[in-house]
């Protein structure tokens, strides 16, 4: 039996977070024992993780200054105090605090691992949960293997740290059966009978997801007099700022936040579009899931998406990072239903690349090559 650790900050409501869960939770338990280590507790993607997966937690919960404090201490000595057991395999997953504490393993047996799930484009960002950037070199230095999670993530890390060689991509685990089986459950009367055009948009509320530009984008399709309704699944800091612009610009009517939602499928389903307003993705989950369930997306050009949807939108739209090109593709694609209908069925056969199955044993197979 292989031993694995999983570190990652918490399992609070993020795409990389969910899928972790998803990742473990289908991972062959004759091969592998998995052990999942959260720096701080409380996320709600906790839950979800199956009995037979081993889950710790370092702290209950995030405190303030807990990241200048842990640049405070060594790697070596943070990976003492945090990690109790010996592992065939350690990976980080995610960049970051995580990368550090596991660069920081001194059994030499230990095969790392650094999981990479976002474009960082600059030395300041990629070194910010490290003392310096000459620090971050030496412990990514360390690491067997790296992986990431697009190939748009894969040069973006090697373009700040090309000392790199052995670096692979992996696609994310997604819960294919489960989520087209959870898209069918019944959701309020209120979403059944809305017979506008239904948009979506799924994750933390924070600056950079851009609901605030959705919100204004939101604004100019209803004085072009379009029968739209914009629905926000998630919660976080950015949520009363925007409602705020909602109410005093009078669309609450058509404006939605439903919160956090366990089963966002069955929304995602019944809506018309997906929409990413991000100004950064390593490799969405929550546009993946999109199409799994039938729903277009339409997406600003954050990583992975050529991936995902095709260099020359076979498979959903990219448009340009500017507010006006994403306010003009969803508009065109709300006056124009045969192109909608298009873009649905080019959806539908696209989820069925994000197979479980695949992704599963693509990440079996690169941790038993470590060994």
């Amino acid at each position: 039996m292989i031993k694995v650790l999983f570190l990652i900050h918490d399992l609070g409501q993020g795409g990389a977070e969910k899928v972790l869960v998803n990742l473990v939770n289908n991972m062959d338990q004759s091969k592998f024992d998995i052990t999942v280590l959260a720096l701080f507790g409380g996320g709600v993607n906790e839950q979800f993780l199956k009995e037979n997966i081993h889950y710790q937690v370092a702290f209950p919960k995030a405190f303030p200054g807990n990241s200048h404090i842990m640049k405070l201490l060594s790697p070596t000595y943070l990976h003492k105090v945090l990690i109790k057991d010996k592992y065939d395999i350690e990976v980080s997953y995610l960049e970051g605090p995580a990368a550090r504490i596991v660069s920081g393993c001194p059994n030499r047996d230990t095969k790392l691992v650094s999981w990479i799930h976002v474009e960082q484009h600059t030395k300041e960002i990629a070194a910010k949960a490290f003392r310096s950037f000459k620090e971050s070199e030496q412990c990514y230095y360390r690491f067997n293997n790296t992986i990431c999670v697009s190939e748009s993530v894969k040069k973006d890390f090697l373009s700040i740290y090309p000392m790199i060689s052995n670096i692979d991509v992996l696609y994310n685990t997604n819960e294919t059966a489960h989520i087209l089986a959870q898209k069918e459950e019944a959701v309020d009367e209120a979403f059944v009978e809305d017979n506008s055009i239904k948009l979506c948009g799924v994750g933390k509320i924070v600056p950079i997801k851009g609901f605030d530009k959705l919100a204004r984008i939101h604004k100019r399709l209803i004085d072009d007099g379009l029968n739209i309704h914009t629905y926000i699944l998630g919660i976080g800091s950015e949520k009363d700022r925007i409602q705020k612009y909602v109410n005093d610009e009078g669309i609450e009517d058509t404006f939605t936040f439903l919160g956090y939602q366990t089963n966002p499928y069955k929304y995602v389903a019944r809506c018309d579009m997906f929409i990413c307003s991000s100004v950064a993705e390593g490799f969405s989950t929550a546009a993946t899931e999109a199409l799994i369930v039938g729903t277009p997306v339409i997406t600003t050009p954050v990583a992975g998406m050529e991936e995902m949807l095709g260099k020359n939108n076979e498979y959903g739209i990219i448009t340009e990072m500017s507010e006006d090109s994403l306010y003009w593709s969803i508009k065109e694609l709300a006056e124009n239903q045969d192109k909608l209908e298009h873009y649905k069925r080019q959806a539908t056969s696209r989820g069925k690349f994000f197979s479980k199955e695949i992704t599963v044993k693509a990440v079996e197979n690169k941790l038993l090559s470590l060994l």
